[in-house]
């Protein structure tokens, strides 16, 4: 389970941190755009020196890479989760569908290692039926076993793995709180 605290004093809270296990900590800001229904995303994971090197999902599927809707290591677009007007963004290793398709939606991950800070970036469109009140972003993170990823590819972000669809069991989410569009901040 995770905990949010609330970063350096901001009076819209748009920055906020949140902590995971083994010390970890996710640095996030948002911009949303209430007219574009568009949110950009601004993160810092930092996995710290004594902690085991991370596996990070929030580079999309080796499907979309393969059929050329994304590069190989940039951050992938979110998946979507909506109930009611909250928005929950994710970026996670997702399990194989049913039916399995014939190009399945393999995760990809970035390997994060300790003292070492990932920094990402991405904006995305809210595409859901009603005007969203909340957004929150999450993204999936494990401890790396290179015996449980394979097929290293390196990339211009650096060295990117295939999982298995296990990962999204295994997978622990690192969630920020509720991000409250009207009133411009995350919720305490």
């Amino acid at each position: 389970m995770t905990t949010a605290a609330p970063s350096a004093p901001d009076a819209a809270r748009t920055k906020i941190t949140v902590a995971g296990k083994n010390g970890v900590k996710l640095d996030v800001e948002f911009r949303y755009q209430a007219q574009a229904r568009s949110v950009e995303v601004n993160y810092q994971l930092h996995n710290p020196d004594a902690a085991p090197p991370l596996a990070v999902f929030d580079r999309g599927d080796l499907h979309t890479v393969q059929i050329g809707r994304q590069k190989l290591g940039a951050i992938g677009q979110p998946g979507f989760v909506t109930e009611g007007a909250d928005v929950e963004m994710l970026h996670a290793a997702l399990p194989l569908p049913d039916p399995a398709p014939t190009s399945p939606p393999t995760p990809l991950a970035i390997k994060v290692a300790p003292g070492s800070t990932l920094s990402g970036r991405f904006e995305s469109e809210i595409w859901s039926t009603t005007v969203p009140k909340r957004l929150r972003w999450c993204v999936g993170v494990m401890p790396f076993d290179e015996k449980f990823f394979d097929a290293p590819a390196r990339s211009a972000d650096g060295q990117v793995w295939s999982a298995p669809f296990a990962a999204a069991e295994a997978q622990q989410m690192l969630c920020t709180p509720w991000f409250d569009i009207a009133k411009g901040g995350f919720e305490s």
